[in-house]
């Protein structure tokens, strides 16, 4: 299995960064990931968001979206408390838009 500090996740990474659109963009994870990807990263997003928004608990996102709440659970734990920060540079990114 690769490593997540490889170069081959460097080049992924470099080749995200080329896409110029978000046409381009569902083309490339069209060809990279299969449907299920798309739709399990889709939910994480949309995860993020709920969680963002804070409105609903994690019960009730589980009984809107279907997504498992251990998957809710771990969505939360990367936008609170690991220091990726990547869930809250999007979304405080997106809601500037």
């Amino acid at each position: 299995m690769t490593k997540i500090d490889s170069k081959a996740v460097k080049d992924l990474l470099d080749a995200f960064l080329a896409l110029e659109n978000t046409d381009e963009c569902r083309r490339f994870l069209m060809d990279i990931c299969t449907p299920k990807e798309i739709a399990d990263l889709a939910d994480r997003w949309m995860i993020a968001r709920l969680l963002d928004e804070g409105k609903l608990s994690y019960r009730e996102i589980h009984a809107e979206t279907g997504v498992s709440i251990t998957t809710v659970g771990r969505v939360a734990r990367f936008l609170q408390q690991e220091d990726y920060h990547g869930y809250r540079l999007l979304l405080d990114r997106m809601k500037k838009k």
